[in-house]
């Protein structure tokens, strides 16, 4: 059988073919009457739009990039929530009817070929996460106009941004040490070339200010590893420290495992907070407190954000909340 065109469509609805075209379009000025008729003539002989004409009138693809500029380590993509992210990015372009391209930015030649796959139509607009502070691909996709949204705060000025309330994660943790008793808190820090990294250090250290406590922080780079040799370090260096803040769960483990290693009892000598609340802090002995972050509300908020946009909507900031999951590491 033929596939039904547009002109048949109108025929058995009785309507011009312009008609059909504004309600297939989703255009709104189609009077409710006419547009049921439509939808019922579609219905009935099994249309399917062409997309590629559509596209051609409507200057849409359906189409939405995200885009992870993250070096080869993978210090975000490799993250167990990222997973999460992409999941929940996924789900609610689907819904919206759209598709998803994921395109990793991971040096100079892959973002030169990211900004040439998004100059040249391909998509509708730009989600970009894992954004570190000297990345050029904000400024660089900014200036080509497209409907634009970073997954956390950017360099570039006026890109609309969803992001988590980094510092008051920080003071969360900071000051449930501070009411079970502990005065000597040092904080293990992600790659401060990250945003996140350096709220969550800022947030650290008001919270110790205002209190009249100094900072202990080692540097870490959100692996096991490097939590694990920055708990070694600050042990080294301050070796009464009854309380530790990781900038994320997965430093925590590797704290959790040198303070072992070291004899150190937790929590009775040494408290540990975490940053995330991702699966596996539930399963680490002892079970990790940690600052939850909902990534995948983040994510939602990132796609209803960036499909506003696209629509010519607003585009205020959007900043999600934390909550401190107590559990037996503190």
């Amino acid at each position: 059988m033929k596939r039904p065109t547009l002109e048949v469509v109108a025929a058995r609805a009785g309507v011009s073919k312009s008609s059909v075209s504004r309600v297939i379009n989703g255009e709104t000025t189609v009077a409710p009457q006419i547009r049921d008729v439509v939808m019922r003539a579609v219905h009935e002989l099994g249309y399917v739009p062409n997309g590629a004409a559509r596209n051609l009138v409507t200057r849409r693809t359906d189409t939405l990039a995200v885009v992870v500029s993250d070096p080869p380590q993978g210090v975000v993509s490799d993250d167990p929530l990222f997973s999460a992210v992409v999941r929940a990015v996924s789900r609610e372009l689907e819904a919206a009817g759209k598709r998803l391209v994921l395109m990793l930015a991971e040096s100079d030649q892959s973002r030169t070929r990211v900004e040439r796959y998004v100059a040249g139509g391909h998509v509708d607009g730009v989600m970009l996460v894992a954004l570190h502070g000297t990345d050029p691909l904000p400024a660089a996709l900014a200036r080509q106009g497209l409907p634009l949204v970073s997954f956390n705060r950017t360099s570039a000025r006026d890109v609309p941004y969803v992001a988590l309330d980094n510092a008051g994660g920080a003071a969360l943790a900071v000051n449930h040490l501070l009411q079970r008793g502990r005065r000597r808190i040092a904080a293990i820090t992600g790659p401060l070339d990250l945003y996140e990294a350096r709220e969550r250090l800022d947030g650290y250290r008001q919270t110790l200010r205002d209190t009249g406590r100094r900072s202990i922080v080692a540097l870490g780079d959100f692996t096991r590893a490097s939590g694990a040799e920055a708990m070694r370090q600050l042990l080294e260096d301050d070796p009464d420290l009854d309380a530790v803040f990781a900038a994320n769960d997965l430093m925590a483990i590797g704290a959790l495992r040198t303070l072992h290693q070291a004899g150190r009892r937790v929590p009775e000598d040494v408290a540990v907070v975490g940053f995330d609340d991702i699966e596996a802090a539930s399963y680490t002995s002892p079970a990790l407190t940690s600052v939850r972050s909902p990534m995948a509300d983040q994510a939602t908020a990132a796609v209803h954000l960036l499909l506003r946009l696209i629509e010519g909507g607003p585009t205020d900031p959007v900043i999600m909340p934390n909550e401190l999951v107590v559990r037996e590491s503190t």
